[in-house]
């Protein structure tokens, strides 16, 4: 079973949640579905954060670069 979360919404937090159960969503099913769309955010952040620090690092592109080159040499056609 689930834990249960308690929380005091700020004005903020209590504007959003209202446009978010304005169409009749549960509170419960809107909340948590906010936070597996901010933790998905979260994690596209960090991966687009990491693919911008592998592109500027001249090593990895380059070995990259090579790993392309020798795998070249091993197409059949």
């Amino acid at each position: 079973m689930a834990d249960t979360i308690t929380f005091r919404p700020d004005e903020d937090a209590s504007r959003a949640l209202a446009v978010l159960t304005q169409d009749g969503t549960p509170v419960s099913t809107a909340v948590r579905s906010a936070l597996i769309r901010a933790a998905r955010a979260v994690a596209a952040e960090r991966l687009q954060a990491e693919a911008a620090e592998l592109a500027a690092d001249e090593a990895d592109r380059a070995e990259a670069a090579q790993v392309l080159r020798d795998m070249e040499t091993l197409r059949a056609w």
